[in-house]
């Protein structure tokens, strides 16, 4: 944990490589505190049908929701929302500048009750990680 959903408007994957945008995220949120270490999952969904305010096609949407584990301080989420928004502002304005894009993040805390079983972990000691 955490895991990280990049929700897109379609018109996102016309401008520029959403695994590229995957990439960003992912190296972004794996540097900080708040991420265990092989315990990172980030993916992307794009949204094919969708319309964005009078529907300008230049108009795009980059929605975030990060699901971490409870017991964060308020300021450790709030720097971890702000480091994924402008991690996406960032690369969009790289990559897909021609975009006018509304972007948001949202931090929830995942149930601490769920079954969690992860073979990652394991693995990775086992290769001296």
């Amino acid at each position: 944990m955490p895991h990280v959903i990049i929700e897109y408007s379609a018109n996102v994957a016309d401008h520029c490589s959403v695994q590229a945008l995957v990439n960003s995220v992912h190296s972004a949120a794996e540097g900080h505190t708040l991420t265990p270490e092989h315990a990172l999952r980030t993916r992307a969904v794009g949204r094919d049908h969708y319309r964005i305010a009078d529907g300008d096609d230049r108009y795009a949407f980059v929605a975030i929701t990060a699901r971490i584990g409870g017991g964060r301080s308020q300021v450790m989420k709030d720097d971890y929302q702000t480091l994924l928004i402008d991690t996406v502002e960032a690369f969009l304005a790289a990559n897909a500048p021609e975009l006018i894009t509304a972007m948001s993040v949202e931090i929830q805390e995942i149930d601490r009750h769920r079954e969690n079983r992860n073979q990652i972990r394991s693995h990775a000691k086992g290769q001296n990680r």
